[in-house]
């Protein structure tokens, strides 16, 4: 890239360079031609985004670095101060991801829909959670129904058996009674103790 004082100075490019270039920035200051390889116009380096964006950039460094200065230097005097700026540019803007503003919101985009994606994913887990709970809830339901019938069956169950025992135990007590009394009377239809 060159600066080139004064746009009227400037030869006029071939027919070949013609379809390569793209545009020329001119501001009173300078003219910038900028050119880009019609073949690869799918990409965002070659449509303009990336090349407009370092040109613009450059161009307000360069102004802010050298201002009016511009007018008066001698051709190429600002080159070995300029260079190293240039070059930490143009390797920024050919590798770094983020120089491109379209390119990093579209990956910051891609990060928000990930996130949500995820967050959706937890939501549909949680219900699926929340659904499988539900269930649960709904047969241990069930299952304290039963339990509460069979308790109250074993409860009779019990009650019943307690009571038989206890009619059991009550004749067992008189027939030992009976066979005491027996014994102690001489017989069993107990005469000496009636009399």
């Amino acid at each position: 890239m060159e600066l080139y004082p004064e746009p009227n100075r400037m030869s006029q490019p071939s027919l070949a360079a013609r379809k390569h270039l793209r545009e020329q920035k001119y501001n009173g200051e300078g003219c910038y031609p900028v050119a880009s390889n019609s073949q690869q116009r799918q990409s965002s380096f070659c449509n303009g985004r990336i090349p407009f964006a370092f040109l613009e950039d450059i161009h307000q460094r360069f102004v802010r670095t050298y201002g009016r200065a511009v007018h008066s230097a001698q051709a190429y005097a600002m080159n070995d101060d300029f260079s190293r700026v240039l070059s930490q540019q143009m390797e920024y803007y050919s590798n770094d991801p983020n120089a491109d503003r379209i390119n990093r919101l579209k990956g910051e985009m891609g990060q928000v829909r990930n996130v949500m994606i995820e967050n959706i994913d937890k939501v549909l887990d949680r219900g699926d959670r929340l659904e499988l709970l539900v269930d649960k809830t709904a047969n241990m339901q069930g299952n304290t129904f039963r339990f509460r019938k069979q308790a109250r069956r074993f409860r009779s169950t019990v009650w019943w058996r307690n009571v038989k025992l206890t009619v059991a135990l009550i004749i067992i007590l008189l027939v030992i009674v009976y066979v005491i009394l027996a014994f102690a009377c001489h017989g069993l239809a107990l005469p000496s103790c009636v009399k």
